[in-house]
């Protein structure tokens, strides 16, 4: 059985993020992921190589990237140089996009986009001859054998990624919310693919996202994890994502955060779409509240079967960036102190 892995999600902010990246591992966390989202935060590869000088044994990744705003060969270089500087503890997190791909006007890539983008990204950090059209591309710079294999992380938030997943991944993350039994539809679905293929189980690291904010005040706490719950069941409803899947608490919010989602203020306590995202729904879809609560709920979520948990969380300070962060960070010491020592 695999130890339990407890990972924190992060915009990086220039400034900020070598020095809380330090922080986030004196608290114990086993990894820190940024989103690679070029509108919203910092480029993630320079900030987290920065981080990779300040720390020790933190994985360090994107969280996540995706296949439409870098070339295949331009992931795979940024990803080795991050291998290299963090002495093999680089990790790619990865999906189909979301606000990155919408802030320049692009559709999410399909599952076919992601699944061939993801061969090129392993083709080139192998330092293999990868045919782009009739051009045959290699990085030239990597022999095979520099560094150790770079992880591929895939999140998944729908049937088909997860069966991908299952067939070509290293480790896969949930984005379905924290609610048992959205884990439990996911890992059904995981499962049955691993059957269909043959494929061990025990060769795949298998998490998730889990929307968690840790407070004494669980209004607080609510009031802060409602935009990640929004954000999160916004991914549910994605456009041309099947939603006839889905629990009743979530088909009819998914269904609304197609066509009312504010992009423009993703992941911002603002987002006009934080209307439709009640407290029922909040404590139903993360968890948010006191200590004992956090750990019962997480303790169900990692008894379905999971073996890595990655946190995304709330900030008491709304802007600016970098300050939100700091909050964001300052905020997980109590779930820090509190809960994580008792999972291990």
């Amino acid at each position: 059985m695999r130890p339990l892995e407890v990972g924190m999600v992060m915009e990086p902010s220039a400034g900020y993020t070598a020095r809380l990246a330090a922080e986030i591992e004196a608290m114990g966390f086993d990894a820190l992921l940024c989103p690679d989202t070029q509108c919203l935060s910092p480029d993630p590869y320079g900030q987290l190589s920065l981080a990779a000088a300040r720390t020790t044994r933190l994985f360090l990744g994107t969280g996540v990237t995706n296949p439409l705003t870098r070339d295949s060969s331009v992931t795979a270089g940024a990803l080795a140089t991050l291998q290299i500087e963090s002495g093999g503890r680089a990790r790619c997190g990865i999906g189909r996009g979301d606000s990155s791909a919408a802030h320049i006007g692009r559709r999410n890539a399909t599952t076919a986009e992601l699944r061939s983008y993801i061969e090129q990204v392993r083709g080139y950090l192998r330092g293999d001859e990868v045919m782009r059209g009739e051009t045959s591309s290699r990085m030239r710079w990597i022999q095979p054998g520099d560094f150790p294999t770079v992880p591929i992380d895939l999140a998944c938030t729908g049937p088909a990624t997860i069966r991908m997943a299952a067939d070509i991944a290293d480790r896969v993350s949930f984005a379905v919310g924290s609610a048992p039994e959205r884990i439990s539809w996911a890992l059904d679905i995981l499962q049955a693919r691993l059957a269909e293929t043959g494929r061990d189980r025990a060769s795949l690291s298998v998490g998730a996202f889990v929307n968690l904010v840790c407070d004494p005040d669980e209004q607080r706490a609510i009031d802060l994890g409602r935009m990640i719950s929004g954000m999160v069941a916004h991914f549910a409803g994605m456009r041309n994502s099947p939603t006839e899947h889905l629990p009743p608490q979530l088909k009819g919010l998914a269904e609304q955060m197609k066509s009312g989602y504010d992009m423009a203020r993703h992941a911002q306590h603002d987002g006009k779409h934080l209307g439709m995202v009640d407290d029922a729904f909040v404590d139903w879809f993360s968890i948010c509240g006191p200590a004992s609560k956090c750990l019962e709920r997480l303790q169900q979520l990692i008894a379905l079967g999971l073996d890595h948990v990655n946190v995304l969380g709330g900030s008491p300070v709304a802007a600016p960036h970098g300050e939100r962060q700091a909050g964001l960070v300052a905020q997980a010491r109590v779930f820090a102190e509190q809960v994580l020592p008792k999972l291990r």
